[in-house]
């Protein structure tokens, strides 16, 4: 029973994330709202969803190992799992412009939340000015971008496309019982993934964290796994690449920052101590590799999956 709980609340969450993405970026082009903006704003945050649900809910429930452990384990999946993945199958391009925007605002991020974590919490104060530094990041992003045909604007325009409802959800009330059904389907999966997290973690005698880290940060990184072997696949390796820098940005200026405000969050010993380091190395070597030929080849790739295997050998054996 907990295990079907578990698949189901998983489930829920990439279908509902899906549902989400789709009804509100057709909402927004009946709206006449840009490619552009519905790319950076509208398919960042609707990606993001299932990782804030579940977030926020595990810290309303008193767990902030899975709180925390779900942001810190899935930049680090995105990272070493995904992007190895994506570059595995076609080696990624990386552009440099937006190497350099992009990858200085990851690697901010990532040492924000370091200087947090040695902090001891994230309180309602901190979290709002995480998520006033992504609104900054997001306003600057559109500005810099708007009307020009550069490969990072290109690249945002193509992400909105990517998910563009089909033909036959064009009518405004479908796609509105599509964006209500999505967050609907997201929020219960959320729950039905905390509670039985919880309920694992318990029955197994682990920390939270090491749940979150795992099984809740894998769940809820799926959404971007599949949108990134599918973008590999097809040779879009520059929406991959800008999908992993975005997902890890909105994580933590957006994702904890939300739920500090609503909930200030303790940060676990655990996280401390090692797991947040392994995101920050991860960081570091995805900005060494993307400037190495400005793409990450399928040899580094190779290298980014084996350390997260790594990773996980050494949380199996904690």
């Amino acid at each position: 029973m907990l295990i079907l709980e578990l698949v189901a609340g998983l489930a829920l969450l990439v279908l509902g994330g899906d549902l989400l993405v789709r009804g509100s970026v057709g909402l927004a082009e009946r709206m006449k709202i840009s490619p552009l903006l519905i790319g950076i704003v509208l398919v960042g945050f609707g990606t993001s969803t299932p990782e804030l649900m579940t977030s926020l809910l595990a810290a309303l429930n008193g767990s902030p190992g899975i709180a925390v452990g779900n942001v810190i384990g899935s930049n680090t999946a995105n990272i070493l799992l995904i992007l190895g993945t994506a570059a595995i199958i076609f080696p990624m391009k990386a552009d440099t412009k937006a190497l350099m925007r992009d990858g200085l605002v990851v690697s901010a991020a990532a040492l924000a939340c370091l200087a947090l974590a040695y902090l001891g919490n994230v309180s309602r104060l901190s979290g709002g000015l995480l998520v006033l530094a992504l609104t900054a990041y997001l306003v600057f992003t559109y500005r810099a971008e708007s009307g020009q045909q550069t490969p990072s604007a290109d690249m945002h325009r193509a992400e909105g496309e990517a998910v563009t409802a089909r033909p036959w959800t064009q009518s405004a009330p479908v796609l509105a019982a599509l964006t209500i059904g999505g967050l609907i389907m997201t929020m219960l999966g959320a729950k039905f993934l905390v509670d039985s997290s919880v309920v694992l973690a318990t029955r197994m005698g682990i920390d939270e964290a090491v749940i979150g880290l795992t099984v809740v940060a894998l769940g809820t990184s799926l959404p971007e796994l599949v949108t990134s072997v599918v973008a590999a696949l097809r040779r879009q390796t520059d929406i991959a690449f800008g999908n992993i820098l975005g997902s890890n940005i909105y994580n933590i200026f957006g994702i904890l920052g939300v739920t500090a405000m609503v909930k200030p969050i303790e940060m676990p010993e655990q996280i401390l101590s090692f797991d947040i380091w392994v995101m920050l190395a991860a960081t570091a070597l995805l900005m060494i590799f993307a400037r190495t030929g400005h793409r990450i080849c399928r040899l580094e790739g190779a290298a980014l999956l084996g350390l997260y295997g790594l990773y996980l050998g050494k949380l199996a054996l904690q």
